[in-house]
This record gives structure tokens, C-alpha cells and sequence, in this order.
């Protein structure tokens, strides 16, 4: 594809004017954070290769780092297939694998931190009373009736929620923010709730695990990530990202939001592909039929057609539809390059030619 023909990509915009002003040292560090729910579809195909393909261009490096906060959902069968999917995109982490959990002693730590400083506390109430109390996007929220505890009684809780003494679901760690806030995010989200699962690579070690928001921003710093690039419905999250790295004082990346591919005819929901595979509706999640990588490599598309395809859609700040005729003329375009041609007579006959003379030679 020739430069004029490129699509825009509006996040190589922001890297390079980082590079220019000398914003994280001129570096470039990117991470494709999966969680091990599932196997990999089309869709996370764009983010790996904006991923991996920004830190090559800019010779960076791109982390391959698993969210493996949920327990009750992964399993080693997922984290093995997604190694194997991007390997096979093309894509290579090197010795930057990483897992949320390799940081979850740092992450408690940090969330002391935040308790000693007033900022966060421990919570009696249900689920469902903190989403009646939560608000709603025109009305503020209400505070909790724990959320003044004393920094000593929470340190106190939350020790004994790490050291099992209480059931799932009977407390949790929020952040103590804003319960007026205009962005609900921001109306003391949950830290940490009591889950006493065993976990894949930490056994029963805990008790409680961190939440996605509170495991990602950190996981970033820990890591020395500099441009944290995540789907669009994380851009109301963002203001989280910031003030947990701000409250922490520590290394703070940049999250930037692109909009996430939607491809016509095709379901694009992990929860909803899980459901086929568990309802015996498709073989597996390498079905050809499923927009899974594994099901695309089964089908016969290879990986630089994939890659061409996700270099053809471009990056944008705004959702959009792309046809999967797209996709499919990639992999048309890709095998007449490269597939070998040959010519067959399925059922052929033999004819004896008796009005030309054996061994006459005539060129044209």
C-alpha cells in the first residue's frame, strides 16, 4: 500500500509529537493485555497489530502481559492458544511476558498506601446496594454508611480480607473520590473484591483479588509502559487511570482510546462465542466458522492477510462498520500472490488423432 493510500492513524499523531516534545524520553512501550477468558477473534487481531506494530516502528518494545484478575473465568488452555495466535500473527514479546498477577503483592501494598492517606476504605454493603446508592448519569450517588471508617479500622478489615476471615462478597476496598461526580467511574469504584478462588498460577495465596481498573494503570507503571492503548469504552475510564497514578505518585502513562473494529455479519462477543462453544453449537473455538484466529486459521486465511486487513481498516477515534468483504478480498488478494497454480483433468479421455502425421512439428 503506498503512503498516499494509507488510512490515517491519528495515535501515531500523539506518539510523534511525544517524540518530538522528548515526553517518556523519546521511548515508545505498548502492551496487548488480554484476559484469559477465551481464545483470540478478529477483533483483537487490530489491537495486536497497533500494539506490536507502533513499538517496532518507532523501535520500541510491546509487552504481551495477561489480565488474570478473575480466576473463576481463566485457565492455562486460553493463555497457551493466545501465545500461540499472536506468534502466529507474527508477533513477538520476547522476554516481556508479564501477568496482572506477577504484580498483585505490589498492587495490596499500594492500595495500604492509599488507606493510610484517607483515600480508600473498606465497604460493608451488598452489590446491589452500592448500585442503588452508585447514582445514576443525572443524579450523584450517595456515600456509604462505612465510608468514614477510621484509617486503622480499615487497614485492619482489609488485612483480614486478604487473610480469608470473610466470606465472598461480604466486603469490599473502594476508592474514596467523588459520589457527586458527573462521571460514574469516579463514585468510589471497587478495589478489591473477596473472591476465594483458587488461581491458576497463585493457587489459594489470596483471598481477595484487584479489579480491572486497579490492576491496569499500575500494571502499566510497573512495566514502564508509556503509551497504554485500549478500546473506546474505556475513555470514560480514563479519568480512574489517571487518578489512581496521581494519588499513588508514581510513573504515569499515557492512555489513549481508538474505536474498536466491528465487522459486518460477524459476532464479535467473547461471551457470546463462549456460548456457542459451550452449547455445543460449533466444534470448538477453532470452528471454521468462528471469527476466532484459531477458527480463521483453520478456514485457510493466513496471517498477512489478516495483518494487511487490520493495516486497511486504519485506526479511528469514532465506532464505524467494516465490511467483512474487506476481509475476504484480503485473503483473495494474499493467495493469488502467493498460492501455486496447477491444472487438473478430473476424468479425461483419451483420443487418437489419425489425420496428422506423427512426429510434424509446426510453431505459430
Amino acid at each position: 500500500m503506498s503512503d498516499a493510500a494509507k488510512p490515517s492513524n491519528f495515535i501515531r499523531e500523539i506518539i510523534e509529537e511525544h517524540i518530538r516534545t522528548g515526553r517518556f524520553g523519546g521511548k515508545v512501550v505498548t502492551r496487548f493485555p488480554p484476559e484469559p477468558n477465551g481464545y483470540l477473534h478478529i477483533g483483537h487481531a487490530k489491537a495486536i497489530c497497533i500494539d506490536f506494530g507502533l513499538a517496532r516502528d518507532y523501535g520500541g518494545r510491546c509487552h504481551l502481559r495477561f489480565d488474570d484478575t478473575n480466576p473463576t473465568k481463566e485457565s492455562q488452555e486460553y493463555v497457551d492458544a493466545i501465545m500461540n495466535d499472536v506468534r502466529w500473527l507474527g508477533f513477538d514479546w520476547a522476554e516481556h511476558l508479564h501477568h496482572a498477577s506477577d504484580h498483585f503483592e505490589q498492587l495490596y501494598r499500594w492500595a495500604e498506601q492509599l488507606i493510610t492517606a484517607g483515600k480508600a476504605y473498606v465497604d460493608d454493603q451488598t452489590a446491589e446496594e452500592m448500585r442503588e446508592a452508585r447514582g445514576t448519569l443525572t443524579e450523584g450517588g450517595r456515600p456509604s454508611p462505612f465510608r468514614d471508617r477510621s484509617v486503622e479500622e480499615n487497614l485492619d478489615l482489609f488485612r483480614r480480607m486478604r487473610a480469608g476471615e470473610f466470606p465472598d462478597g461480604s466486603k469490599t476496598l473502594r476508592a474514596k473520590i467523588d459520589m457527586t461526580s458527573g462521571n460514574i467511574n469516579l463514585r468510589d469504584p471497587v478495589m478489591y473484591r473477596i473472591r476465594k478462588t483458587p488461581h491458576q498460577r497463585t493457587g489459594d495465596r489470596w483471598s481477595i483479588y484487584p479489579m480491572y481498573d486497579w490492576a491496569h494503570g499500575q500494571s502499566d507503571s510497573l512495566e514502564g509502559v508509556t503509551h497504554s492503548i485500549c478500546t473506546l469504552e474505556y475513555e470514560d475510564h480514563r479519568p480512574l487511570y489517571d487518578w489512581y497514578l496521581d494519588a499513588l505518585g508514581i510513573f504515569h502513562p499515557q492512555q489513549i482510546e481508538f474505536a474498536r473494529l466491528n465487522l459486518s455479519h460477524t459476532v464479535m462477543s467473547k461471551r457470546k462465542l463462549l456460548q456457542l462453544v459451550e452449547g455445543g453449537f460449533v466444534s470448538g473455538w477453532d470452528d471454521p466458522r468462528m471469527p476466532t484466529l484459531a477458527g480463521l486459521r483453520r478456514r485457510g486465511y493466513t496471517p498477512e492477510s489478516i495483518r494487511d486487513f487490520c493495516e486497511r481498516i486504519g485506526v479511528a477515534k469514532a465506532d464505524n462498520m467494516i465490511e467483512l468483504a474487506l476481509l475476504e478480498h484480503c485473503i483473495r488478494e494474499d493467495l493469488n500472490r502467493r498460492a501455486e497454480r496447477r491444472l487438473a483433468v478430473l476424468r479425461p479421455l483419451k483420443l487418437v488423432i489419425t489425420n496428422y502425421p506423427e512426429g510434424k512439428v509446426e510453431e505459430l
